[in-house]
């Protein structure tokens, strides 16, 4: 018995030990056809006219005077007055500190919403058996816990408008897995 497998061990051996050689084609011209490169464009090199001003011919039995050449203008700077100096202000009377108050009531009625979407993502999680979830079913109920559970803590947190968002996110979540 120990010799068939080492004639199949050998054989598959040696199949995949052919299949990892290289292949190479034959027949194929290894350079190719030369190319032909063209030559490059003749360069035509343009004059550049200098702009020359001719000095004015000199009057015989004068002798040449040397004059230089005009400087370019220079800008015009306004002048500006110095402003005067700042005067010592009187100092400003102290600010009142403002009166902290509690959030309207319209969140006591918000936060009652909350504790209801998070009620019923909690029934509807109760009734998902976890165990016949595939696992991007129980990837959702993990993540529709987990919302309830931040939910809970921005209640107490006092972070009702993310309360809210999160509840949202857990009730639908739990509602889709009971659909399932």
């Amino acid at each position: 018995m120990r010799t068939v497998w080492g004639v199949i061990a050998v054989v598959v051996l040696g199949v995949g030990g052919a299949s990892c050689a290289k292949a190479r084609a034959s027949g194929v011209v290894p350079d190719g056809p030369p190319l032909q490169v063209p030559a490059p464009p003749p360069r035509i090199l343009t004059p550049v006219e200098e702009l020359v001003s001719t000095p004015p011919t000199p009057e015989l039995g004068t002798a040449p005077v040397a004059v230089a050449a005009p400087s370019p203008p220079r800008p015009v700077t306004e002048v500006r007055p110095e402003p005067p100096p700042p005067v010592a202000a009187e100092p400003a009377p102290p600010i009142a500190p403002r009166e902290l108050r509690t959030a309207p009531s319209t969140s006591g009625d918000a936060e009652r919403n909350v504790r209801e979407m998070l009620a019923q993502a909690a029934r509807d999680i109760a009734r998902v058996e976890f165990g016949r979830l595939s696992p991007a079913g129980r990837a959702q109920y993990s993540q529709s816990r987990r919302f309830s559970a931040q939910a809970e803590q921005a209640l107490r947190d006092r972070h009702v408008e993310f309360a809210t968002t999160l509840a949202e996110k857990a009730a639908a979540l739990a509602a889709e897995l009971v659909g399932r």
